[in-house]
């Protein structure tokens, strides 16, 4: 049971594992997304970055409960991709998601430097600085 004020860090994956936020457009319209849950007061975000195909995503739940969040962020970014493409109804998120309550002797600042090297660990820039699909409150 997801609690209120607790931190996350989710991660979901693109359905068929397609790499659908190597496209600048395709993340910006994920982050846009992420950023309209933060608007909603539904979570406040803390870290997050869209790799190709997945995302992690690290907030503390402000309202609501944990699963209905990732799936409003799940289909509103499907429905927003979708309407970008001109591709009603594809499938766009593998169902379900991968969760992590944090607790509180964990460091939330590692945590979120853990998410945003992501892509550093991957090979896929040499440096966060090089990789524009990331955000965190502290860095």
């Amino acid at each position: 049971m997801a609690e209120i004020g607790r931190a996350y860090l989710i991660t979901t994956t693109c359905a068929d594992r397609r790499a659908l936020f190597d496209d600048l457009v395709h993340a910006r319209t994920l982050i846009r997304t992420l950023r309209a849950a933060d608007q909603a007061h539904a979570v406040r975000t803390l870290a997050y970055v869209a790799m190709p195909d997945h995302v992690h995503w690290l907030f503390v739940l402000l309202d609501g409960d944990l699963a209905s969040t990732v799936r409003t962020m799940k289909s509103r970014s499907a429905i927003a991709l979708n309407r970008l493409d001109a591709a009603p109804g594809r499938k766009v998120w593998q169902a379900g998601f991968h969760d992590h309550a944090v607790r509180a002797e964990e460091d939330l600042v590692g945590i979120a430097r853990y998410v945003v090297a992501n892509p550093v660990r991957a090979g896929l820039v040499s440096s966060v600085r090089a990789y524009p699909h990331w955000d965190a409150v502290w860095i």
